[in-house]
């Protein structure tokens, strides 16, 4: 079940406007010239940022998302009917063979559950061409990243338009390694309503996330560091054996 963060029709709708600056997403779209990827699938599509982008590269995308609201942002954005849709998971997924697979931001992370995380795996290799790529980030348990998760580091207000101000900020709720729980505050100023998301990540160490690959008939290509943020990310590159 997607977080409400995701969820929710009046906090999807305000997701990009509180998280305009996807420079994350640079490794991915340097990967994808660098395979000449003609076909992607993008799981944990969200609103469609990634997705868009590639579309705009003339690349042919199928975006997945288990969040019904977020996807629904992204079906209204210019340029949507370029991509494919799906509102699941990776277990869902129609017959395709794509010449990369990625996962962006937390989506893996975000996976909790360890049978999920082995299903998406199967998943993603079942969706992939053979030597087709498959890439994505998490955050290395060791850099504690949790530790500026808090009102005082976090705290923003942004006017968006057509909504008014909005002030957002997160509290640690639970550090139970390697799990974390964080809850997404934003406070609308048009009618004070206040609406929380909890959400839970799973820090995987480097070591676990090789041996699930190498289970799941992936060959790993390599490990790279998150240029954004360097040091705190593992972005792991792994090829469909």
């Amino acid at each position: 079940m997607a977080d409400e963060i995701f969820g929710h029709p009046r906090l999807a709708a305000i997701y990009d406007a509180l998280d305009p600056d996807r420079t994350d997403l640079d490794t991915y779209l340097g990967l994808a010239r660098q395979v000449a990827a003609e076909r992607v699938l993008d799981i944990g599509c969200g609103t469609g940022v990634f997705a868009l982008l590639l579309a705009g590269l003339g690349v042919e995308v199928v975006g997945i998302d288990p969040a019904r609201a977020s996807v629904d942002v992204a079906r209204a954005k210019p340029g949507s009917e370029r991509v494919q849709w799906i509102c699941g998971d990776a277990t869902a997924l129609p017959p395709l063979q794509v010449d990369l697979v990625t996962m962006t931001a937390n989506v893996a992370q975000a996976i909790v559950a360890p049978d999920a995380w082995q299903q998406t795996l199967a998943g993603a290799r079942e969706a992939l061409r053979p030597g087709g790529y498959l890439v994505f980030e998490t955050r290395d348990p060791a850099a504690r990243a949790w530790e500026s998760w808090n009102r005082a580091a976090s705290r923003s207000t942004t006017d968006i338009p057509g909504v008014g101000t909005v002030e957002s900020w997160v509290d640690l709720v639970e550090v139970a390694p390697p799990l974390v729980t964080v809850r997404w505050n934003h406070v609308f100023a048009v009618d004070g309503h206040h609406l929380t998301s909890d959400s839970t990540l799973r820090f995987r160490e480097r070591h676990e996330v090789e041996a699930d690959l190498t289970a799941l008939g992936f060959g790993l290509r390599e490990v790279r560091d998150a240029p954004d943020r360097p040091g705190k990310e593992f972005v792991f590159v792994a090829r469909r054996l």
